[in-house]
C-alpha cells in the first residue's frame, strides 16, 4: 500500500525529524511504500499591498530595538538557510523519503492509498498554518475530501490541553474527522479534546519515536565521536532561571554540562554560530549522558529510550500537556535529585515502555492492514466489498 505521512514541515527540529523517521521506518517494516509530505523552506516576501506597512514596522524595530536586525530578512534567510541547515538536510536526504509540494492541490487522488496524519503538533492550528501556509482543515485532510482513500491519525498532538480552534475551524475539522477510519492521539488531554470538540473517540498511542528501540537509534550514531560532557542540556527556550538550575546541578553533582543544539539562533548572530548540529550528534548526547536537563517533549522521550534520568523544566509557551501525559502514561514518579535541594528527576525502566510500544504498534498495524484487505478486494473483484 502506498502511504503518505502528513505532519509539520520538515526543518531543523530534531523531534520532528526523528518522529517522521520512526513512523516511516515502522510503516516500511509493515510492508508499505511511504512518502513524507513536506514543503520547500523558502521565505516569501509579503504581498505588494502589505510591503509599505511591513517595511515601516521593520525599520521602527531596527531603530528602536535592534540595530542589527535586517530590513529584508527574507533574502537573508533564504541565502543563509542552506548553511544553517546543512547537517539536518543531510539527514533528511539520507534517511527520509520526502515529497516536496508547493500546495496540497499538487496531490492527486491516485497518488496514495492511505494518509497517516501525525505525529508532532500537527493538530495545533498556529503551528500547522504557520509552517504549511495552509488552513488547519488540511491537517484533517480537507484536500482528500470525497476521495476513496484510507485516513488514519497516528498520535497527532494538539500540544496543549485547551481548545485553540475557532468556532468555524471546530465545525469544519469535526466534520472532516468523521471521515477518518482510525484515530489515535498522543496525549490523554487529546482524547478529551476529541470527545468534547470533535465528537469522536480516539485511542491513546505512543509518539512514533517510541515505536523504535534504542538499538535502532544506536545504529545511526555508531560512527559519532564521544560527547564532551556528562550532563546533557537541551533547552528550547533558555533563560536566566533555567541557566541557574543547570549551573546548580553541575556544581552540586560535579558534572560537565554540554549542549547538542546551537546556542545562537538570532539572525543577527554570526552565521557560523547558527549552524544546527547533526541529528546524529543530538542522539549521541543522550547515549553518552548520565543526566539530562530539558524543557522539550522529545528530549524526555529519548532520555526514556536510552534509559537516562532526566529533569524536566516547564515550558508554558510550547505546552506542558505533552510531557505531563507521557509521564503519567508510563507511570513515572519524581525522585529527589540527591544533593540538589528542590529538584526531582524521572527514570523510566524499559519494561514500562515495552507493553505500550507493542499496543501502539499493533494499533497502527491493524489500522493499515484493514485497508490493505480492502485494496486487495478491489484488485480482485473491481469493487470494494
Amino acid at each position: 500500500m502506498k502511504v503518505a505521512i502528513l505532519s509539520l514541515v520538515l526543518h531543523t527540529n530534531y523531534g520532528g525529524l526523528l518522529q517522521s523517521y520512526a513512523l516511516q521506518t515502522v510503516l516500511e517494516r509493515m510492508g508499505h511504500e511511504v512518502e513524507i509530505l513536506s514543503a520547500p523552506e523558502t521565505c516569501k516576501t509579503p504581498p505588494l499591498r502589505k510591503m509599505p506597512y511591513c517595511l515601516m514596522r521593520r525599520l521602527a524595530y531596527k531603530l528602536l530595538k535592534d540595530h542589527s536586525a535586517p530590513i529584508f530578512w527574507e533574502r537573508k534567510m533564504n541565502r543563509e538557510r542552506p548553511v544553517v541547515t546543512q547537517h539536518t538536510q543531510r539527514f533528511i536526504d539520507q534517511y527520509l523519503h520526502v515529497r516536496l509540494i508547493e500546495s496540497f492541490g499538487d496531490i492527486q487522488q491516485q497518488d496514495y492509498d492511505a494518509y497517516v496524519v501525525g505525529s508532532d503538533q500537527v493538530w495545533r492550528p498556529k503551528y500547522f498554518e504557520c509552517q504549511w501556509h495552509s488552513p488547519i482543515e488540511n491537517a484533517f485532510l480537507l484536500f482528500t475530501k470525497d476521495w476513496q482513500v484510507k485516513r488514519i491519525a497516528y498520535a497527532p498532538s494538539f500540544g496543549v490541553d485547551n481548545w485553540e480552534f475557532s468556532e468555524a475551524q471546530t465545525k469544519a475539522c469535526g466534520e472532516l474527522a468523521q471521515a477518518f477510519d482510525h484515530i489515535s492521539v498522543r496525549e490523554d488531554a487529546g482524547i478529551l479534546l476529541c470527545q468534547e470538540h470533535l465528537h469522536l473517540e480516539a485511542a491513546h498511542t505512543l509518539d512514533p519515536t517510541m515505536l523504535l528501540q534504542a538499538e535502532d537509534y544506536r545504529a545511526l550514531i555508531a560512527q559519532e565521536p564521544a560527547s564532551p560532557g556528562d550532563l546533557l542540556v537541551y533547552l528550547l527556550d533558555e533563560d536566566g532561571e533555567k541557566g541557574s538550575v543547570v549551573e546548580r546541578i553541575a556544581q552540586k553533582k560535579r558534572m560537565t554540562p554540554f549542549r547538542v543544539n546551537s546556542a545562537h539562533s538570532q539572525l543577527s548572530d554570526p552565521l557560523e554560530k547558527r549552524i544546527v548540529p547533526k541529528v546524529e550528534s543530538w542522539l549521541k548526547g543522550f547515549a553518552d549522558a548520565k543526566l539530562v536537563v530539558t524543557d522539550s517533549f522529545h528530549a524526555c522521550v529519548f532520555s526514556i529510550l536510552f534509559g537516562k534520568p532526566f529533569v524536566v523544566l516547564k515550558n508554558e509557551d510550547r505546552g506542558n500537556a505533552r510531557v505531563d501525559s507521557l509521564i503519567k502514561q508510563l507511570g513515572l514518579t519524581p525522585q529527589p535529585l540527591e544533593g540538589v535541594e528542590g529538584l526531582s528527576f524521572y527514570l523510566c525502566e524499559a519494561k514500562n515502555v515495552e507493553s505500550l510500544r507493542e499496543q501502539s504498534a499493533a494499533w497502527l498495524s491493524e489500522a493499515t492492514m484493514s485497508f490493505k484487505k480492502r485494496i486487495d478486494a478491489v484488485d480482485e473483484f473491481g469493487e470494494a466489498n
